[in-house]
């Protein structure tokens, strides 16, 4: 891409917080992203590791009616999981291995992806900025804290497992849309 996007300020964003209190909700937050997102939507997610990105987008593929499993694609670097439907194929990339910024994404092709498809890039802050001036962000931070204390004979406590996501329109399309029907 020969034009670097724009940076964002305030008045062209909007954000929501949410609060996932497991991983089953982390999937009906995918799908109810689905019904917010079109083809042509970049959605970036970070989050430490096993926060929930993929499950996230799994949630997302089912919301979209997608085919194949959606899984992490940390070794293949990108999934595409065509629409089963009349809906936009599902591009999802795991950018975790890839050091490069916009240069080492341009061998996967996203930016011919992107009008036709949900493009959904995970760990790709600093690399794929550069592909749209509207995109959706999405930070997921892992709570961790433990239970009550064990006793004699009990199973170990179990870790929490409440993320809270914020989730950012950026740009024109972003603010415009209501972030809140995320929250339902």
């Amino acid at each position: 891409m020969d034009v670097p996007a724009a940076p964002h300020s305030p008045a062209d964003s909007v954000s929501v917080e949410i609060t996932v209190p497991s991983p089953e909700q982390m999937r009906e937050l995918g799908r109810r992203l689905a019904k917010l997102v079109r083809a042509g939507d970049l959605v970036m997610l970070s989050g430490e590791l096993g926060a929930g990105k993929t499950t996230l987008t799994r949630g997302l593929g089912e919301g979209l009616d997608v085919r194949g499993a959606v899984t992490s694609p940390t070794f293949v670097i990108a999934r595409v999981h065509p629409s089963l439907g009349d809906g936009p194929p599902l591009v999802h990339v795991d950018a975790y291995r890839l050091s490069g910024g916009l240069e080492e994404m341009e061998d996967l092709d996203l930016d011919v992806s992107l009008p036709d498809s949900v493009v959904v890039v995970e760990w790709g802050e600093g690399k794929v900025e550069e592909l749209t001036e509207e995109r959706l962000q999405v930070v997921i931070h892992r709570s961790v804290g433990t239970a009550t204390t064990r006793t004699a004979g009990s199973e170990p406590p179990a870790l929490d497992e409440v993320r809270h996501v914020t989730v950012t329109g950026i740009g024109p399309r972003w603010t415009a849309v209501d972030l809140g029907v995320l929250t339902a």
